[in-house]
């Protein structure tokens, strides 16, 4: 249960800042609200941390970090290739880095990810000869990351997302490699192993568009699957990597109703707003391979006011739904700090420029920031 002097709490936070108002400009205001501060009451706000952030080479994406965001999640620097690159070789320097970050600055420290289909080398499926393994082989092989990785983290990071994107877009199994060796049950062992290398952490699944209903009702099938057989897992991720008009958000409450009516919290991970257009119609697998074009990439230079001002609208939207489930949503992570760092600059085709965050290429909030705020002091 949250506490129930939210709005107290949030007085408390705008009559600071009318305070401010006597002595600084309102921009200074507008800083003295940070995020963490303002959904205090409600669920923690994380960010997505890269390499530079970690390090705190990027001085100013790090500052934004300390002080708006209260969890924080890597991007890359634990999936497997990178942590784990060769079989007997693992790479710890900046997962390391990233965890002494998190404690540093007291942050709920979430680890992403253990189990996934992409950015897993070749050679975890296949033997000395290039063959696959045998199921035996590929057990062994998870069992012995997961108890490395967590193991190494034990009691510092707080959360795992354990298993990433194991279903396909109409809620099927996806045919990974890890289902095609293991079969269906590698995502019990894959809890049971991480919550035997730290029964204190918290493990999620993770996964995109489950706000598409047959992708929604396979995802609900495999929780009560799981569960029903005493799979340790405490949350469901909801990635949510937003366009502009979809999903809408009656698709969004259904979608956190749907999770939290089985017992379990929800974590919204992953989340940003595309600004730019797709290629293919939302909920598909999408192209990579597409010329950038001026019409797929129109915001060059700038996002036009109308664009931010329906931008703000959106994440206002978005919020308003959050906080409608703040009983079940532990925490809302944005997928980066700034526009300049986000993956949808490169992704579905490299090289547009887009503003899916609350904070633009210079780490200037934008109105997108400022409406998330009015939604959380507004709130009831």
């Amino acid at each position: 249960m949250k506490p129930s002097n939210s709005k107290s709490l949030r007085s408390s936070v705008a009559l600071l800042c009318a305070l401010t108002l006597l002595v600084n400009p309102p921009q200074i205001c507008a800083h003295q609200q940070a995020l963490k501060d303002v959904f205090k009451p409600d669920f923690k706000i994380g960010a997505a941390l890269n390499r530079n952030q970690i390090f705190e080479n990027d001085v100013r994406g790090a500052e934004i970090v300390k002080t708006h965001f209260n969890s924080i999640t890597p991007e890359n620097i634990l999936k497997w290739a990178l942590v784990h690159p060769e079989l007997n070789r693992y790479d710890f320097e900046a997962p390391d880095r990233f965890v002494e970050f998190g404690e540093k600055y007291d942050m709920f420290i979430v680890g992403h990810t253990l189990v996934w289909h992409n950015q897993t080398p070749g050679w975890v499926f296949q033997d000395d000869k290039g063959n696959p393994v045998d199921r035996e082989t590929l057990v062994k092989r998870l069992r012995a990351h997961i108890f490395t990785v967590v193991g190494r983290y034990k009691g510092r990071i707080n959360g795992w997302d354990v298993v990433n994107e194991a279903l396909n877009q109409d809620g099927t199994m996806r045919q990974s490699l890890w289902l095609k060796i293991i079969g269906e049950d590698y995502l019990a062992m894959a809890f049971k192993f991480a919550h035997e290398a730290d029964s204190s952490a918290e493990l999620y699944y993770n996964d995109y568009d489950l706000e598409l209903p047959a992708k929604r009702a396979g995802a609900v099938a495999l929780i009560k699957k799981l569960k029903a057989a005493g799979v340790p897992i405490s949350a469901v991720g909801l990635q949510n990597h937003n366009q502009m008009d979809w999903p809408t958000a009656a698709d969004e409450d259904a979608t956190i109703t749907a999770f939290s009516t089985l017992g379990l919290k929800v974590h919204i991970t992953e989340l940003d707003v595309d600004v730019l257009p797709r290629t293919t119609k939302p909920g598909a697998d999408y192209a990579v391979d597409v010329p950038v074009t001026p019409q797929l990439n129109p915001y060059v230079d700038r996002l036009p006011e109308a664009m931010q001002s329906a931008l703000a609208k959106r994440y206002a939207e978005l919020f308003r739904v959050y906080l409608k489930h703040r009983d079940a949503i532990e925490r809302v992570t944005f997928w980066g700090v700034a526009d300049g760092d986000s993956w949808l600059n490169n992704w579905p085709m490299k090289g547009r420029t887009n503003y899916p965050l609350l904070f633009d290429r210079n780490g200037k909030a934008k109105p997108a920031f400022d409406a998330v705020i009015s939604a959380g002091e507004n709130t009831n």
